[in-house]
């Protein structure tokens, strides 16, 4: 998971060890905190893989070209940054290789859009 802002990787690292329910559990680190290799799911501030991640999740809403070079990217936004995202997807259509999907939460459920 990536995010330029330390915090908010901190409130993730705290809610994936202390917060998240039991069935649920996500073994994680932060990046350069030691064990980096072995991570399952490593908290950073950069796009880079030390744990030989093929997934990335940007998860504070902003884009990073360098994302393209993982199999998969996850890009999380929200209200205040959508209109960035909505940059970021018209981008996208120009690369190639690229294939864009949309999911939006619906009553609950993650719905697939076209």
């Amino acid at each position: 998971m990536t995010s330029a802002d330390d915090a908010q990787l901190a409130a993730l690292d705290r809610q994936l060890w202390t917060e998240a329910p039991a069935t649920s559990f996500l073994a994680h680190g932060r990046v350069d905190e030691g064990r980096d290799k072995d991570q399952p799911i490593l908290l950073s501030t950069r796009t880079t893989a030390p744990n030989g991640a093929r997934n990335i999740a940007l998860v504070d809403g902003q884009w990073r070209p360098s994302a393209l070079g993982f199999e998969r990217a996850f890009y999380l936004f929200n209200e205040e940054t959508i209109g960035a995202a909505r940059e970021a997807w018209k981008a996208l259509a120009e690369e190639p290789g690229v294939e864009r999907h949309y999911w939006a939460r619906e009553d609950g459920r993650w719905i697939r859009k076209a």
